[in-house]
């Protein structure tokens, strides 16, 4: 193992212990702060009748899960943001000229995709938009992205969408393939004809269980087996590295302790 390589893991893992540690002390003081408080966090989430019939400890713990799921989503977002800006350029934008042509082109494959004309999708079923468009009629668009990340070392260009469980409708799924066509089309419209563009749907982890089969088929009906960064994959790439995964899991787990003390001590200030 070299000493770089050595180096970006010792990296890796002080944006881990740093991110988890600015999160349990946030997490914390954000929920006791708003104890009193009729609007906060918490105490909007358990006026479910239902649930409150059940006791007020079944009613704190779905409540506190939620936001929890939610906050603690926010949080692997930005740790993974953070640790790709150590092998590329990120961006969380795209801006760029668009056609009516590849727009009209676009929205046609997509509903061959819906239709399951073409099964299953392929990347190459896009590539007429790296074609530069030839007429005139183009109009800028912007699109924030999740990521966009650059290759320091080669340019080469990504577009990752992540859902951090990848938990998603049929139209959601058409909407996130809408938008990483349209930063794939602005890209091709930018860069030199030969720079590398992919594009990535992505999640942080696999809800099947890590190394069982992805079978999201909503998503899976839009993106092909290429276009797909699934837990392990996401942070190994996230990372550029094969270890990516272990490192960033091994690391969490040296300060996922720093958690539950917090969610201990939420959970007392709420339930004494």
């Amino acid at each position: 193992m070299t000493q770089n390589t050595l180096d970006k893991k010792e990296a890796i893992r002080s944006i881990i212990h740093a991110s988890v540690e600015s999160f349990s002390v946030g997490f914390q003081g954000r929920h006791e702060g708003e104890l009193e408080d009729p609007e906060g966090t918490l105490n909007m989430k358990i006026h479910n009748v239902f649930i409150a019939v059940l006791g007020p400890e079944i009613q704190y713990y779905t409540a506190l899960v939620r936001s929890l799921d939610s906050s603690l989503g926010n949080m692997l977002e930005k740790m993974a943001i953070n640790i790709a800006k150590l092998t590329y350029e990120v961006k969380q934008n795209v801006e760029g000229p668009l056609s009516l042509k590849q727009t009209q082109d676009m929205a046609e494959l997509l509903e061959k995709y819906k239709r399951r004309e073409i099964t299953p999708p392929m990347a190459g079923d896009y590539q007429f938009l790296r074609v530069k468009p030839a007429d005139q009629s183009l109009v800028t668009k912007r699109h924030d992205s999740d990521y966009y990340l650059i290759d320091k070392e080669t340019g080469d260009n990504f577009l990752i969408e992540l859902k951090i469980g990848g938990d998603l409708d049929n139209k959601k799924a058409r909407s996130e393939k809408e938008a990483l066509l349209e930063q794939f089309a602005i890209l091709s419209n930018t860069l030199p004809e030969n720079t590398k563009i992919q594009m990535f749907f992505a999640t942080a982890y696999n809800r099947f269980g890590e190394g069982k089969p992805w079978k999201q088929e909503r998503v899976r009906q839009y993106f092909s087996d290429d276009e797909l960064l699934i837990g392990k994959d996401f942070w190994d790439f996230v990372c550029k590295s094969d270890e990516g995964y272990s490192i960033v899991l091994d690391a969490y787990k040296e300060k996922a302790d720093l958690i539950k003390k917090s969610l201990d001590s939420i959970k007392k200030t709420y339930l004494g």
